[in-house]
């Protein structure tokens, strides 16, 4: 049932905490995320580097293969960047890459499940306890998204189905117990295949069960009523409000993935009602099912509609969500092991996500502002698939342009990650030897340079000959040789490189100019009388010349579409869309 739990206040073993430390505790991110392995070896490896330096078996860096976004190590966060990366292209309307999809459907292990990378996709996955929940579902959103591949995703959410767990929720590998962000992740998965998460159930429980009792109730601080805990204390039993969990909670609460319809009907926040409350957050009855439940608030989404308990449970735990941005300058802030707090700039994007998945647009647009004023702060954002597309969805999720986002083109720089732009690049290759810039320009520019240097010369020629004194005629006949010889014959030069360099693909000087020129009978100047054909190249030439200019704008703009930075990782992330 989605109805808050309970909080048991006090520290653990007993002690009371003051109300900084009940504070800090209740700000603490949460580890076990799709890449808390990743975070655990990270500061493991700190903390024994000898050790590991030592140590043969220690695994060595992966490199980012074809197919895939990013060229950092993608060990632990490859199939969830290329998820995000596709359901980012896919919300913008971008084309997507079929080697990049392809990469994606390859990933999946023969039981339906996704580890987070797998170097050698022709072998099978030898461990299954490694499986994935949380790179599961995501990959199932965006290969869902993308269409095309309904036996992968099909497969996938059988296998999330069977790792269920008795609470009705998940955690990050099968057997794990539950915790708000893989349930929200799986949630998700579930509303982007169609299936219904409320009827998904293990043993009477829904997701929204287990996210139920993970949510803060009356009892707790009034400041954190109806925020999300990940999981309950493993000693205490207490529920620690962490805005990470609280985010993802609140998507999934909505009945929303990543991809957030930017048309969801307007609706208030509603915080928790706690009236006349005598600890009715307690869950008393765990085997009953949302259907009986009065619901954590009493929100609306809708005048003329009910909403359901666990919308109303979501907009609690929005209510409490926009206090926590307004108290932080419209964003979110995170303390890494051993750090200090820092702009988490991943929960504030899911923050959007999971305002506007509730139809609350305006509160959404504050902690959006921020993002657009502050994005480039976000270490490494550029390099970063999932950065990247987790800017993109937060903007798509209000109505927002991700082509200006605060003066960035995010479309373009996430697609210069990914397989398109290295396709493109390498189609250009050529023209990269020389700086990146394309050789169009300069075969165009030598072809006028041409036509022009003719027509002055035969200018000249004919000024002479007009000037005599005596045979006249003759040295006009005499001189007209020698003069349409030349002329002729340069206009031939340029006539054939022009022509054939079109016809038979050929690229010269003089043939670039004329590129046009199917038929290569209109060189530059070939065929023409001297005087005229000088006329006829310069014409020709300029005329071609802007041609070619246009072509020529059109392939730098695409170049510059892409984007310059390269692809990469963020480091030290809790989750890979985590500082």
């Amino acid at each position: 049932m989605f109805f808050p739990r309970s909080s048991v206040r006090g520290a653990p073993h007993g002690a009371a905490p003051d109300a900084a430390d009940a504070r800090a505790r209740a700000r603490r991110p949460a580890f076990a995320l799709p890449t808390a392995v990743a975070l655990g070896a990270l500061a493991v490896g700190v903390a024994a580097a000898p050790a590991a330096v030592a140590d043969e078996t220690a695994p060595v860096p992966a490199e980012a293969p074809d197919g895939l976004f990013g060229d950092a190590d993608p060990q632990y966060d490859g199939v969830w960047r290329q998820s995000y990366a596709l359901l980012a292209q896919h919300a913008v309307g971008h084309d997507t890459a079929p080697e990049a999809v392809d990469w994606l459907v390859q990933q999946q292990c023969a039981d339906g499940s996704f580890l987070p990378f797998r170097a050698d996709p022709a072998e099978p996955c030898a461990d299954v306890t490694a499986a994935d929940s949380n790179a599961t579902a995501l990959a199932v959103q965006a290969l869902a998204a993308v269409g095309g591949h309904q036996d992968t995703v099909d497969a996938g959410v059988s296998w999330l189905a069977g790792v269920q767990n008795e609470d009705g929720g998940w955690g990050f590998n099968p057997g794990a117990a539950s915790d708000a962000n893989s349930t929200a992740v799986v949630v998700g998965a579930l509303v982007a295949t169609g299936a219904d998460p409320a009827e998904t159930r293990r043993d009477g429980n829904s997701p929204y069960s287990a996210l139920g009792t993970l949510q803060l109730g009356c009892d707790a601080a009034e400041d954190e009523r109806g925020a999300f805990a990940w999981q309950p204390d493993p000693e205490s039993g207490e529920l620690f409000a962490s805005d990470m969990a609280t985010v993802d909670a609140v998507l999934a609460a909505y009945g929303s993935g990543l991809l957030v319809d930017p048309e969801t009907p307007q609706a208030p926040v509603t915080p928790l009602d706690c009236a006349g409350s005598t600890d009715e957050g307690e869950s008393t009855d765990e085997g009953e099912g949302e259907e009986g439940r009065d619901g954590a608030a009493d929100g609306t989404a809708a005048p003329d509609e009910e909403p359901s308990p666990q919308a109303r449970a979501g907009s609690a735990g929005a209510a409490q969500l926009v206090e926590v941005l307004a108290d932080g300058d419209d964003h979110l802030v995170s303390t890494p092991p051993g750090g200090e707090p820092q702009p988490d700039f991943a929960s504030t994007a899911r923050s959007v996500l999971a305002l506007a998945a509730g139809g609350h647009r305006e509160e959404a647009e504050a902690p959006l502002e921020w993002l657009r004023a502050h994005h480039t702060e976000w270490a490494d954002y550029a390099q970063n698939p999932t950065a990247l597309g987790l800017l993109v969805l937060a903007a798509h999720a209000t109505g927002g342009s991700a082509e200006d986002f605060g003066g960035t083109d995010l479309v373009a720089q996430l697609g210069q990650l990914g397989p398109a732009a290295a396709d493109q690049n390498g189609a250009g290759e050529d023209a990269s030897d020389d700086g990146g810039s394309s050789p169009v320009p300069w075969i165009i520019g030598g072809g006028l340079v041409i036509g022009i240097g003719i027509g002055a010369l035969l200018s000249f020629r004919r000024r002479p000959e007009t000037d005599a004194e005596t045979g006249q005629e003759a040295d006009t006949d005499t001189d007209a040789g020698p003069a349409d010889g030349p002329a002729d014959g340069a206009a031939a030069a340029g006539g054939e490189a022009a022509g054939n360099g079109a016809a038979g693909g050929t690229a010269t000087a003089g043939g670039a100019a004329e590129a046009a020129d199917a038929d290569g009978d209109a060189g530059a100047g070939g065929g023409a009388g001297a005087g005229d054909g000088a006329d006829a190249d310069v014409r020709t030439a300029a005329g071609e010349a802007t041609s070619g200019k246009g072509a020529a704008d059109q392939t730098t703009d695409a170049e510059d579409g892409r984007g310059t930075d390269a692809a990469g990782r963020e480091a030290g992330e809790r989750r890979p869309d985590q500082p």
